[in-house]
């Protein structure tokens, strides 16, 4: 009896050291993956946190290709698919499907997590918010729209387009792993504020490219004081209400309403591949120009502080044969665009050991593009 107490005093002592010290978004984590089974974040975690809406509006069908699932994936393609547990793939040729294929009990319905695939959306809304006049020019300070950087080191010299081009100079250590860094804090927490407000800057804002979720959320709530609405409305009005998407999506925020703009939009496959048909088509529907074919340039074009991997929320290759550029989510999701194929690549997923021996890029991603035009040119 007395070790039941002892047992019970300590749960409860940690309990008040976690919520004292800022760890009791902890037990949200908890409940969210091991007590469901899983070990870390997942793609059908969409249930499991507020959302905001992204309404369709008119669906648009994709078109089937002639030749459309008649080619087997060859058995290299399949077992590489596999292995990493993917949910689903799918290729666009010329503006058409020529393949899709499910596994695991995944369809055309099933709307799983984008992860970081949302980094890139994001700062689509950026380029949309610019050309509607909403901000003024890519140089605006981030302290011009939340004063209170400007009282923080290096935090006032913040530009937007740092924080699109991932180099803030941000204190954040993009560790998935570790409970207790900001990532965790930012996915399983109740306010995005307190994740990631309280964070320093560590370095000159402009000098180094490093990849952190802290820095694109940074970017969204600059985007949502400019705005003055939600972002998944922002994104509904302006992209997937033009874009024909088949269906309503979500986007995860935290407990005060704010979307989780380094992650978490909740979309079927073929809807996404739509976003990277928007990027082919350099930012045009039929007739319709949704997003400023320079803008589109700025994010595809890599910097040079990056060494050439990634421009502002997109990754490139221009190292392979077959150059490509694409959206990266953290568990192998991809929209891939291939523009010498006139190729749109999707898969969706949930595996966390993807190797990226590719200067800090999926080797994956690489093999599923040279394996897809080899298969469909």
């Amino acid at each position: 009896m007395r070790i039941l107490k002892y047992m019970i005093g300590g749960a409860a002592a940690g309990a008040a050291a976690a919520y004292f010290f800022g760890y009791d978004y902890l037990f949200s984590g908890i409940s969210k993956t091991y007590l469901k089974g899983r070990s870390s974040a997942h793609i059908d975690d969409g249930n499991l946190f507020p959302s905001n809406s992204i309404a369709a509006g008119s669906p648009k069908q994709w078109e089937e290709h002639a030749e459309y699932n008649k080619k087997e994936l060859p058995k290299v393609l399949v077992d590489d698919l596999k292995q990493s547990k993917t949910a689903s793939f799918i290729v666009i040729k010329n503006g058409e499907i020529i393949h899709e294929q499910y596994w695991d009990g995944y369809n055309q319905l099933s709307q799983t997590n984008s992860f970081s695939m949302a980094k890139a959306v994001t700062v689509m809304l950026l380029g949309k918010a610019l050309e509607e006049g909403l901000i003024n020019n890519i140089d605006e300070k981030l302290s011009d729209f939340h004063a209170e950087f400007k009282e923080k080191t290096f935090g006032n010299e913040v530009t937007l387009k740092n924080l699109a081009q991932m180099e803030s100079g941000l204190d954040w250590d993009e560790n998935y792993n570790n409970p207790f860094l900001p990532n965790a804090k930012a996915y399983y927490g109740k306010s995005l504020v307190k994740a990631v407000f309280s964070r320093k800057f560590k370095e000159q804002p402009g000098t180094r490219f490093e990849y952190q979720s802290g820095t694109t959320q940074l970017l969204g709530f600059a985007l949502k004081k400019a705005l003055k609405q939600p972002l998944a409305s922002y994104l509904s009005e302006k992209f997937w209400i033009p874009m024909g998407m088949e269906q309503n999506a979500k986007w995860s925020t935290d407990d005060h309403g704010m979307e989780k703009t380094y992650c978490c939009i909740h979309s079927n496959t073929r809807d996404f591949a739509k976003i990277g048909q928007l990027f082919l088509n350099d930012g045009k529907i039929g007739d319709q120009q949704i997003l400023n074919t320079d803008f589109i340039e700025q994010m595809r074009t890599p910097t040079e502080k990056s060494e050439n991997i990634y421009g502002m929320g997109l990754w490139t290759n221009h190292d392979n044969p077959i150059k490509h550029y694409y959206f990266l989510g953290l568990q192998g999701q991809y929209i891939i665009m291939v523009p010498e194929h006139n190729m749109v690549i999707v898969k969706t997923g949930s595996y966390a050991n993807n190797p990226k021996n590719d200067r800090g890029r999926p080797d994956q991603v690489k093999f599923l593009v040279n394996e897809a035009v080899q298969l469909f040119q």
